[in-house]
């Protein structure tokens, strides 16, 4: 039916002249707009929307309406995500499954992840799998803010074609430093963006006050990186929305949670993912499990609920269409045991039931991922040891080199070495912890590498090589051996993506990710195992990191600081500068 006629339809419905096809009766109802529980109110729903929130529902009820007795339970709206990464290692369809019984309903997702191997046809695919889902799912334009000069930046073209559709609500996270580095070539996106009256979502991680002041001047509306009290209310103070990030890449909610003993207003902060694993999405749960750690943190659960619902349509200017369980809103509606307990007993999701008791009721629509997307690996032919070898000529005993150090898990940062020349080349020495990395273009100069070296890593044998780079066309191999690199991006080559782990020639753990070398097509908890498997397997060989995948995957970032590698060479994010291996003269 048309706007038109289903307005019409829903106008009479809240009239009491036709009945509604489901009317929800007998619950408490939290309106997130004043704050109150009401009890006593119904809710009539026709054509997928919300059509009455009032006393006196009886009109409403026809021979074939579906009536609901909430029983004394709470009604809360459906859950928001409003930041996330799906195109992680899970197809929609694989994700659905699990996430949408937990109770969220609208899904805001990043799109970058196809961009550098596979354009704008590969964002438009990943869109299209995307939507006519039993949730709602909108996307944000990829900025491409890139170490690498091959993949930086969107055109103006595939920009307009994304901003023109209505599942586009803005620009997707634009990196701070290369906003402000380069900012002839993110400032065009940005008036573009705005332009479209679409907003524009940021990424300050470690920007200090005149950086973050800077930043927040371009027009940037929100930042998901705040790790600590201090840094979101200096966000806050700036007019940022603050995204609290509780997910598989960060979990900050407990840092952040301090901020309410300052007693500041809540409504710019809202509740994010930022991404979530198959292996936590099994044992966490999705939306609805942050929602309850932020009540069991203390925030208020009126507050809580509206950080994942009110206060994120409001951002992306939807709330005229959810967020709220009120009329014209989508009937995007959780039944919960009260308000306290975000445990969902019923969750509806555009008028229609899709899970009852932590069970999907609704099927997520499959799509057949193109031949394209599968074939993003285009290496140009098979690897040997010799191309991870770096020579030194000249007859020198050692030579100053620059590194990559871990100091965490994900932050790295600039060390300079003097290492042994041995037989004209320099190798990994895993005594001191340091291993060859290396970054190979997979898509748009298949074949083209940078060799560098990496301290902290910790494999003590070995190599693992991963094409589900951050930001990049690259995949990464890591590795204490020529030898077991070739053979590990050898494998990946014929896996068309993923996750490879090899020791002495052999694969001691794989995950093929083959649809744009990112995704996989295999069910979630067959991903979970296999992620799992890997992360045991490398821990045996000495890796210390909780997700070896994640901080392999990070270092082509500009997402986290301060020194990452891409196919052109080292790049360090304080300056922008793009370094060689080699840091004397000589």
């Amino acid at each position: 039916m048309t706007y038109l006629n289903d307005t019409k339809s829903i106008i009479n419905v809240a009239s009491g002249f036709e009945p509604a096809d489901m009317v929800i009766t007998g619950g408490r109802i939290f309106n997130v707009f004043t704050g109150e529980l009401l009890d006593g109110f119904s809710v009539a729903i026709k054509h997928g929307r919300i059509a009455y929130v009032g006393t006196d529902p009886e009109n409403g009820i026809g021979p074939d309406t579906m009536v609901m007795d909430a029983d004394g339970k709470t009604l809360i709206p459906g859950l928001i995500d409003g930041h996330t990464h799906m195109a992680w290692m899970n197809t929609p369809e694989e994700f659905l499954k699990l996430a949408m019984s937990g109770g969220t309903t609208t899904i805001i997702t990043e799109i970058f992840e196809p961009c550098p191997v596979a354009g704008i046809a590969g964002i438009l695919e990943l869109l299209d799998a995307m939507q006519d889902q039993p949730v709602k799912i909108f996307a944000t334009a990829p900025a491409m803010v890139s170490i690498s000069q091959r993949t930086r930046g969107i055109s103006a073209k595939d920009l307009d074609t994304l901003l023109l559709r209505p599942d586009v609500l803005g620009l997707g996270e634009s990196y701070w430093q290369g906003v402000l580095q380069e900012p002839d070539i993110y400032l065009p996106q940005f008036e573009k963006t705005l332009a479209f009256r679409k907003t524009l979502e940021g990424h300050s991680a470690g920007a200090n006050e005149k950086r973050l002041n800077a930043y927040a001047a371009t027009g940037i509306s929100s930042c998901h990186e705040p790790i600590k009290a201090d840094e979101a209310l200096d966000r806050l103070r700036l007019g940022m929305v603050v995204m609290v990030r509780e997910g598989s890449v960060r979990r900050e909610l407990e840092a952040i949670s301090e901020i309410q003993t300052t007693g500041i207003d809540l409504r710019r902060m809202i509740l994010v993912s930022d991404g979530i694993s198959a292996v936590d999405l099994k044992k966490y749960g999705y939306m609805e499990s942050i929602v309850q750690k932020a009540i069991n943190l203390g925030f208020k659960p009126e507050d809580a609920i509206r950080m994942a619902t009110l206060n994120v349509a409001e951002h992306f200017s939807l709330d005229g269409q959810i967020g709220a369980i009120a009329p014209g809103r989508y009937a995007d509606i959780l039944i919960i045991p009260n308000i306290k307990t975000i445990r969902p007993e019923i969750v509806i999701s555009n008028g229609v039931i899709i899970s009852q008791n932590g069970y999907a009721l609704a099927k997520p629509r499959p799509h057949q991922f193109s031949q394209k997307s599968r074939t993003s690996v285009q290496l140009p032919r098979t690897f040997t040891s010799g191309d991870f070898a770096v020579t030194v000529s000249g007859g020198q005993s050692s030579r100053k080199i620059h590194l990559i150090e871990m100091v965490t898990d994900l932050v790295t940062r600039e060390w300079i070495k003097e290492m042994p020349v041995i037989h004209q080349q320099l190798r990994a020495d895993v005594s001191q912890d340091i291993l060859k990395i290396t970054a190979i273009d997979r898509a748009i100069v298949p074949g083209d590498l940078f060799t560098g070296f990496i301290r902290g890593f910790g494999l003590r044998s070995g190599a693992m090589a991963v094409s589900a780079t951050w930001d990049s066309a690259d995949i990464i191999v890591i590795g204490a051996n020529d030898a077991d690199m070739a053979t590990a991006v050898n494998r990946l080559h014929e896996l068309q993506g993923g996750v490879v782990v090899c020791e002495n020639g052999k694969i001691r753990a794989e995950l093929g990710l083959p649809i744009f070398g990112v995704i996989s097509d295999l069910p979630v908890d067959t991903v979970a195992e296999a992620v799992e498997d890997i992360t045991k397997t490398l821990t045996v060989m000495g890796v210390p990191h909780p997700d070896p995948i994640k901080t392999s995957a990070t270092l082509t970032s500009a997402a986290i600081p301060f020194f990452k590698i891409c196919e052109e060479g080292y790049v360090r994010m304080k300056d922008g500068a793009t370094l060689g291996l080699f840091a004397d003269k000589n």
